[in-house]
């Protein structure tokens, strides 16, 4: 079965098979891998994808800026996974990543005007905050802060809100190498995933830029600001969000906006 879901092209692969994305592409254009290719529509991505997460899984997804790995963050043993299958040093923190602005209020210490939020997600952007008492202790256990992860994409959007719960994100990639764009940059990532959906590229693959990620901002002290990382949003995130010139200031030693 081929599913267009919204103009695109949605294709599943189950735990050690090969994937592709339709339409020009095929199994012949990738590494060899044993038989069960599903190519599945966007409902039915939708629902693999949940199972899989609630099975304690890793899976593999397109967001508004990278691939990325994804699990549940209240799943202890699947957070332990997705730093073995990146090589992930223990003290580098995941993202969260939520389904709605008003998640934010249940896992973070908000210090923040909602109007600013709001301005800023959905959207290519990582907000830091402080943690709440709500997540889980193995999420980033050496930090008390968390980055927030809404992307301004639909099928990850939805499949938050469908998992009713809260995703630990990262980029799909091997620590220490470059972010993907496609799902066949991560291939030597396939055999240890339980799920990849593939949205197609991502961005302009031959672009230094479109492999930054998003926006790290850190808005854990209160009035203040500071950008982490600043990603292949930074011009973007100003330009939508004028609320950091007026009452926000950067703090010293940071990049402003």
């Amino acid at each position: 079965m081929e599913g267009r879901g919204r103009g695109a092209r949605w294709w599943v692969m189950g735990r050690g098979a090969c994937v592709w994305r339709g339409g020009g592409e095929g199994p012949s254009s990738l590494p060899p891998g044993p038989p069960g290719v599903s190519p599945a529509g966007w409902r039915e991505a939708l629902g693999l994808a949940v199972s899989a997460l609630r099975a304690g899984g890793v899976i593999a997804v397109p967001t508004d800026t990278l691939y990325g790995l994804a699990c549940s963050a209240l799943s202890s043993a699947a957070l332990r996974d997705v730093y073995r299958i990146k090589g992930r040093s223990g003290d580098k923190p995941l993202a969260l990543c939520l389904g709605s602005v008003a998640d934010v209020y249940r896992y973070c210490l908000v210090r923040v005007p909602r109007e600013l939020l709001r301005d800023l997600l959905p959207g290519p952007v990582t907000l830091v905050m402080e943690r709440s008492h709500e997540l889980n202790g193995d999420l980033n256990p050496f930090t008390p802060l968390v980055g927030i992860r809404i992307p301004r994409h639909a099928f990850m959007r939805q499949l938050v809100q469908k998992f009713s719960g809260p995703l630990a994100l990262t980029s799909a990639n091997v620590s220490s190498q470059a972010s993907s764009l496609t799902v066949k940059e991560f291939r030597d990532l396939w055999p240890q995933l339980s799920l990849i959906v593939d949205g197609g590229p991502i961005g302009d693959v031959q672009s230094p830029e479109c492999r930054l990620g998003s926006t790290v901002v850190d808005l854990s002290v209160p009035g203040k600001f500071s950008v982490i990382r600043p990603g292949g949003a930074t011009r973007i995130t100003a330009t939508r969000s004028p609320r950091w010139h007026h009452g926000f200031l950067s703090l010293q030693g940071s990049s402003s906006l």
